[in-house]
């Protein structure tokens, strides 16, 4: 994808509102409500003889609005810039970086100024790719930058002269999760990942970035995990995922991450009504049509050679061998069957749920016969294949198919490979990781030192988490991609140990993962209200908990060599020792200072 045009023709609009609802194009019927949001300059500088450069601290979707002196009359050249080097706005970024120019017409009063639309993620009738999703005609053009230079400025440039006005959801409150620790790079971490989400709220629905911007399962589903973490919107899910059902893409494994989405939806709401109304088109997602009579699903050479995705980009599947029958694409459609039978049953639908049920278990021995290699304890990519990729046991380990035997075996050994996954499957690599005893390997591979880890996204000095780990893994790449935003999630669902139990939060888990780490705090919201938490580790673990009106949980604490009871609130309470764990008796509810000592 080419940079933007750095020739585009003379614009300027009368000045609009600060705040505009979101009315979207014919390539949706709704979505969340999305305004803009006035933002003062961080810094405003000379940088060459009638130039400044004005920087806005991070990268956002917008444009600017321009409050000139009323005896200016003159024409200035402006750049917009996610790039920066040597001091300057980088005018020939890489891949899908964004660069664009444009001109304009001081005329003593108000205006907004902003480049030509780019013809890539505007498009709403292709062949190659479903319907661009259109921000507001009022707004004018929105693109991602965080530098402007301007050029021709009529005497000196202050800060009233200059906004930027930057688009996110209407409903975002910077208040709703918070996360900190001992380790400043992982504080660094889910303070990038939190604002990536909330800085790709911009279209109303989730999108792939700024290079198509349009919605993609699998991103989509990553995205709603972590904006499930971030903040309490609940809509803009549901927006994307009604559209996704109208607009499916390409690749084998997308499909099945319509019916992940519909499952977290019923976890974190607990909604019924919503999901019934939908079950029924889920069976399309689960690539039934292509399943054998020993219910695996098998692989066309076409689907081998494109539509089996595995990971993305292709270099990023650890030497993947593709074969007729795909480790990953059945991993993806046994856990989607066993989704639908126990969202079935959640709304009533027993027959359905039972015969979903069935084909799981047919499914289940078919694909441990098939793909396990019970000398090695771990899965092969393929049926025809002796090669063990990384994927074809990350997925199937996150998705609780590993045989209860082998799981501690296939998470050391994915522990001990590393990194060698794209930052999408890096989401459930490290959910893997996490749920089977190798938490602090997770953690330390967030933070690695080199180029395959958000250490390094931190350390390039970006404010929107990328859609690769480095530009030499995907030259094209956007840098404002939402998928690469897992920590956001991750962070507050394993260290702080906040997850949902049961659907709406009627239950939940606190589970804390300590890794190398003494100390960590932060806020998880729910819609039951917020849940707070403080834990440190010394010479014992001490858990602070504040939980929401009618929200127990079950608790479980790291078990150290010589911890030998639990208190709460400085009372002993009975608990039980499951492997490395505390596992309380009883729910808590309520505040509680919990001790292991």
């Amino acid at each position: 994808m080419k940079a933007m045009s750095t020739t585009n023709k003379l614009r300027f609009v009368p000045a609009l509102a600060v705040v505009a609802m979101c009315v979207l194009g014919a390539s949706r019927a709704g979505a969340a409500p999305v305004h803009l949001v006035a933002q003062s300059p961080v810094s405003i500088t000379n940088v060459a003889p009638g130039v400044v450069l004005v920087d806005f601290g991070r990268v956002a979707f917008g444009n600017l609005k321009l409050v000139p002196p009323a005896s200016a009359t003159n024409e200035i050249m402006v750049h917009f810039g996610e790039a920066f080097t040597q001091g300057r706005i980088e005018r020939k970024p890489p891949g899908s970086v964004r660069y664009a120019t444009t001109n304009a017409v001081l005329a003593g009063k108000p205006l907004v100024v902003a480049p030509a639309p780019d013809a890539r993620n505007t498009e709403v009738v292709s062949d190659k790719h479903p319907p661009a999703i259109l921000t507001p005609a009022d707004w004018d053009v929105v693109l991602p930058f965080r530098w402007a230079e301007i050029e021709g400025w009529p005497g000196e440039l202050l800060p009233g002269h200059i906004i930027r006005q930057a688009a996110f959801v209407a409903t975002w409150d910077d208040d709703a999760a918070a996360f900190r620790c001992s380790d400043e790079m992982l504080n660094q971490i889910w303070e990038l990942s939190r604002y990536s989400i909330k800085a790709t709220t911009f279209a109303g629905v989730y999108v792939d970035g700024d290079r198509e911007r349009i919605p993609y399962e699998a991103d989509a589903y990553l995205n709603q995990l972590s904006h499930y973490y971030t903040d309490h919107d609940l809509q803009m899910a549901r927006d994307t995922f009604d559209h996704l059902m109208q607009h499916g893409t390409w690749p084998s494994e997308w499909p099945p991450h319509m019916v992940f989405m519909a499952y977290a939806d019923w976890m974190q709401t607990g909604d019924t009504n919503w999901l019934a109304t939908r079950y029924g088109s889920l069976k399309s997602k689960l690539l039934l049509d292509r399943a054998g009579t020993d219910g695996l699903v098998q692989s066309s050479e076409a689907q081998i050679k494109r539509g089996d995705i595995v990971d993305w980009p292709a270099k990023e599947r650890d030497g993947y061998v593709f074969t007729e029958l795909n480790t990953v694409v059945n991993a993806f459609h046994l856990r989607t069957l066993e989704m639908m039978a126990e969202l079935g049953r959640a709304i009533g639908r027993d027959q359905e749920a039972g015969a979903y049920s069935s084909r799981a278990a047919q499914v289940r021995s078919s694909f441990q016969q098939k793909f396990f290699d019970p000398v090695r304890g771990v899965h092969r990519d393929g049926a025809t294949t002796d090669h063990a990729s990384l994927h074809a046991n990350l997925f199937p380990l996150a998705f609780g198919l590993v045989p209860e035997t082998n799981r501690a075996t296939v998470a050391a050994w994915l522990a001990g490979r590393g990194m060698r996954c794209s930052v999408y499957a890096a989401q459930y690599l490290m959910e893997g990781l996490f749920e089977s005893g190798q938490g602090d390997a997770a953690i330390q591979l967030m933070t690695v030192p080199g180029d395959r880890s958000w250490r390094h996204m931190v350390e390039s000095g970006t404010t929107i988490t990328w859609e690769a780990w480095d530009q030499k893994y995907k030259p094209n790449q956007d840098w404002n991609h939402a998928w690469g935003a897992a920590p956001a999630n991750l962070l507050p669902r394993y260290v702080l140990g906040a997850r949902a139990l049961e659907p709406g939060w009627q239950r939940a888990l606190i589970q804390p993962n300590c890794g190398a780490l003494t100390y960590a705090s932060g806020k998880v919201p729910t819609p039951r209200g917020p849940i707070e938490i403080e834990w440190k580790r010394g010479a014992t673990f001490a858990l602070s908990l504040a939980l929401p009106p009618n929200l127990p949980a079950r608790v479980e604490l790291p078990a150290f060599a010589d911890a030998k009871q639990v208190l709460l609130n400085g009372q002993p309470v009975r608990a039980r020792l499951d492997r490395d764990r505390w596992v309380l008796a009883e729910p808590v509810c309520g505040k509680a200072r919990i001790e292991v000592r």
